[in-house]
């Protein structure tokens, strides 16, 4: 295979029609340099914390992009032969092996968004010029992991060199937070904050449930036996988190499900999930109440709330069991919001000061219930087009069917979910073209006036995702507060 120039069109994604590419060109100057916000995602803060070299080109840009992993093994590539490791072991693979594994396979990725993000990453962050395939494997390889043990490469540094003014990592409610704890302690508290996840102790359907509902109990010294003491247990945990920055929870239910039931009968029916006698619909019955539960806690401090329904996760068990979480492949499932969300909405629907932002990966919920949904509850925004849907088709497909209803401004703006660092500016320069593009063919339709575009291409990169978590009213964070 010959060698090829790597190029990146300057102006990829904008509309075709020459009067709106140009104004597009306009809008995207405006807002190309502006600083990052990543509110919700899942890099690791052991990074950020210790900001040492990351080892190699396979370790940085393959290992934690399940993006990649799962295109490849669709093709029946083995997870070991791409640096994954089984659980609890190291990997035996020989990463440079496994680099020419994925270089040899990189034309599976044609005309996807993974490849869009990996040559953004190729050509802007690291300067290589041709594209990557199996006669450039090595040189690749060689080329990036030279620079990630330079300076420029740490962790930090990254953050620094491309403007990512905040980014929020994802936290299971019994981690430690040790990593943040560094991070605040070196003055990097406002820059990287954690996000309280608190599946591992609301999902009674998961087989640790009862033991993560004891440690629950352990850490925050309350008897998380009885009902009482179990609200109050995670009233601490969030306290907690918010200590170490955390502006918001996320939540990964299944369904988008909330229940509002009595004391006497919520208290019945946590009893009966602890003891391991609930059925799966009693199951789902207290994640739906703990939803409702968790919005009445975000109305006392104020986190916002973030629901990931609609997706049925490790859908593969044996990847799963082997290879941990997120290499089991999640895949989209019908969601009801109409439904599933009345119970909440009865109850707190109505409250402006509770922001709850709804994502979705069952795309025909667009314009039947989003965004009617968020076009009326003063608590509803709606997140940005989530996971394989944040594409370009995706996102051109959210703004077409939400916008009419619910408007810019009951959307959160941008944010990349990501575990793989270096496509965070990538992910989010795609994000900023795509909105550029279609403000450009609001104004060349006459939908849209020049000035209020150049308002509304500001408001969608930083403005709205700002104001939804609520970054403007932070205090500083330090490790003396988090203690």
């Amino acid at each position: 295979m010959n060698k090829t120039p790597l190029k990146l069109d300057p102006d990829r994604l904008f509309p075709v029609d020459p009067k709106a590419r140009a104004f597009a060109r306009e809008l995207y100057a405006t807002v190309k340099s502006l600083p990052i916000i990543s509110p919700h995602g899942h890099t690791d803060p052991a990074w950020f914390a210790e900001n040492t070299p990351f080892g190699n080109a396979t370790e940085l840009l393959l290992v934690p992009d399940h993006y990649v992993l799962r295109m490849l093994y669709s093709q029946g590539i083995a997870m070991e032969d791409l640096g994954v490791a089984p659980v609890g072991e190291p990997s035996e693979a020989d990463p440079r092996k496994a680099w020419r594994l994925f270089a040899q396979n990189y034309f599976l990725f044609r005309g996807t968004p993974s490849q869009m993000w990996l040559d953004h990453v190729f050509a802007e962050v690291f300067g290589l010029t041709e594209r990557l395939n199996a006669s450039t494997a090595d040189a690749h390889y060689d080329h990036i992991t030279a620079a990630l043990q330079t300076p420029e490469f740490r962790p930090r540094a990254i953050l620094e060199r491309f403007n990512v003014g905040f980014l929020a990592t994802t936290e299971g409610a019994l981690d430690p937070l040790k990593h943040h704890d560094k991070i605040m302690a070196d003055g990097w508290g406002g820059r990287v904050v954690t996000t309280f996840r608190p599946d591992d102790v609301l999902d009674a359907s998961r087989p640790d449930f009862k033991s993560n509902v004891e440690k629950l109990g352990t850490i925050t010294n309350e008897d998380t036996t009885q009902w009482d003491g179990y609200l109050n247990a995670l009233r601490k945990r969030r306290a907690f988190f918010k200590a170490h920055g955390a502006t918001a929870t996320d939540h990964g239910h299944p369904t988008a499900n909330t229940a509002d039931l009595g004391k006497r009968a919520a208290a019945s029916l946590f009893e009966k999930c602890l003891a391991g006698a609930a059925s799966a619909d009693e199951q789902e019955l207290f994640r739906a109440q703990m939803l409702t539960e968790m919005a009445g806690m975000s109305l006392e401090d104020g986190l916002v709330m973030q629901l990931h329904p609609g997706v049925s996760r490790s859908h593969n068990p044996k990847l799963h069991e082997r290879f941990g979480p997120d290499k089991g492949a999640d895949i989209p499932v019908a969601a009801n919001f109409v439904d599933g969300l009345k119970p909440l909405l009865d109850k707190y629907g109505n409250a402006a000061e509770l922001t709850l932002i709804l994502f979705t990966l069952d795309e025909t919920t667009y314009s039947r219930e989003l965004a009617p949904l968020a076009g009326h509850y003063p608590c509803l925004r709606l997140g940005p087009p989530w996971w394989f849907n944040d594409s370009p088709e995706g996102m051109t497909r959210f703004r077409r069917q939400v916008t009419e209803t619910a408007g810019f401004y009951n959307t959160v703006g941008f944010n990349d979910d990501t575990r793989a660092l270096l496509s965070i500016p990538a992910r989010h320069d795609v994000a900023r073209r795509m909105d550029c593009r279609f403000l450009a063919e609001l104004v060349a339709e006459g939908r849209l006036e020049d000035d209020e575009a150049f308002d509304l291409i500001v408001d969608l990169t930083t403005t709205l995702v700002t104001d939804a978590y609520r970054l403007n009213d932070r205090k500083p964070v330090s490790s003396q507060a988090a203690e």
